[in-house]
């Protein structure tokens, strides 16, 4: 891999897998073959059953999902970026953590899940201060403990479901949703444009922490191809694109990155 990346200017793509170090699971680890039951952008939009079982598992996971911390995978991005051998992120994570690691042009396909916005007015509010509203109007909620799943998500039965009470807008009292795309929805044009832009100040695209499943990332490998631009991963398990790359490591990114990005910025 470092052969092909050498002289190149990189462009990365990542995924679910470049967080599962700093504690937030993936959707197709451990056995699972995606995420099950997923929210539907329209049936949230249309359904208050799906927006209250949306937030009431959302409120059981935040604060779990908002302690995770970036690991080494995400630090040597940023470190790579720092010394002008990464143009930068495009990532389908919701998490943030490229930006706590110190990374700076980063596109967010799928975006982040530290904002709502309210669906009738379209004030935005930070999810730490809906938190706190949630729970003022759900009591003990957080003593139920359950697991926590992909993009702070958890388990939780139907029958508690139907008792949490969802709190709306601060302005309004709209119908609030979280600013990511979820599945059923198209990444917005704003957002597919800049991670074009960044795609193409790359020489190389790595991908890292994603099998690819998903076309919102792969749409960049495909057109990688095209280009003849070559194409690394860094995944542990197999991906969509395994027959389009010239090079492919199947460890944990938190182990081959940080080694990956000192042997890059001693050259």
């Amino acid at each position: 891999m470092l052969p092909l990346l050498r002289g190149r200017r990189i462009v990365a793509l990542t995924g679910a897998g470049c967080s599962t170090e700093s504690g937030i699971p993936d959707y197709r680890s451990n056995g699972r073959s995606g995420p099950r039951n997923p929210i539907q952008h329209d049936a949230f939009l249309r359904r208050d059953d799906v927006r209250r079982r949306y937030w009431a598992r959302a409120t059981l996971g935040w604060a779990r999902f908002r302690a995770a911390e970036p690991n080494p995978a995400h630090r040597a991005l940023a470190s790579l970026e720092e010394a002008g051998l990464l143009a930068g992120v495009i990532t389908q994570n919701v998490d943030r953590l490229h930006h706590r690691a110190g990374s700076r042009r980063v596109v967010e396909l799928h975006g982040a899940l530290s904002e709502v916005r309210c669906l009738r007015c379209g004030v935005a509010e930070e999810r730490d201060h809906l938190q706190e509203r949630l729970l003022e109007a759900n009591p003990g909620w957080l003593e139920l403990g359950t697991d926590v799943l992909p993009d702070g998500d958890s388990e939780l039965p139907a029958d508690l479901v139907t008792r949490f009470r969802v709190v709306g807008c601060a302005s309004c009292g709209g119908d609030l949703k979280p600013s990511v795309v979820f599945f059923g929805a198209n990444v917005p044009a704003p957002t597919l444009a800049a991670a074009w832009d960044l795609f193409a100040a790359g020489e190389v695209l790595l991908v890292v922490g994603s099998s690819l499943t998903v076309y919102s990332g792969f749409r960049f490998v495909r057109r990688a191809r095209e280009l003849d631009l070559p194409i690394a991963i860094i995944n542990i398990g197999p991906t969509r694109a395994d027959d389009l790359v010239q090079a492919k490591v199947a460890a944990p990114a938190s182990e081959v990155l940080p080694r990956l990005a000192r042997q890059l910025s001693a050259l």
